[in-house]
């Protein structure tokens, strides 16, 4: 299983998988601001951004395959990108996470950042949901999905 956490920056990919990762240890996170450390990438350009985010698709895509159940926590602002992590496995859960207001990290948006509204996504506001309620809504999602993906 790989549960994908995307949303603009500071919209609380990094908080909610570090609250699964405290309450589920068998998950392994792939942070995307963690990933660009470990393989010095400091290409915010739209190419940068697709060579960092396919990495991190490939990544989550053989620990997955190696048995992993796997959190990506990344923004992921690219349909393309979205598309390319599909095209690997189907047992994958999106979540797309906004807010609203400002939280101190606008200047690092995404400007060209395709919203996901005919994929199959979950979206949450996370100004409007506490940390809890935002895990119970992906638990739910992932049990309400999960057997039509384990079925095929």
């Amino acid at each position: 299983m790989i549960i994908v956490l995307f949303g603009q920056p500071h919209s609380g990919k990094s908080t909610i998988a570090n609250r699964i990762l405290k309450d589920n240890i068998t998950f392994v996170n792939i942070d995307g601001d963690k990933l660009r450390e470990l393989f010095v990438n400091k290409d915010y350009s739209k190419e940068g951004r697709i060579k960092n985010l396919n990495r991190a698709s490939d990544i989550a895509h053989y620990l997955n395959a190696t048995g992993n159940s796997v959190i990506l926590s990344l923004v992921y602002p690219y349909k393309e990108t979205r598309d390319y992590l599909r095209s690997l496995t189907d047992d994958i859960y999106w979540v797309h996470l906004t807010y609203e207001g400002e939280r101190g990290r606008e200047n690092f948006h995404v400007k060209d950042f395709d919203y996901p509204e005919d994929e199959d996504v979950l979206h949450l506001n996370t100004s409007s949901l506490s940390l809890d309620s935002c895990l119970q809504i992906i638990n739910n999602y992932i049990d309400a999905n999960h057997s039509s993906k384990s079925s095929k």
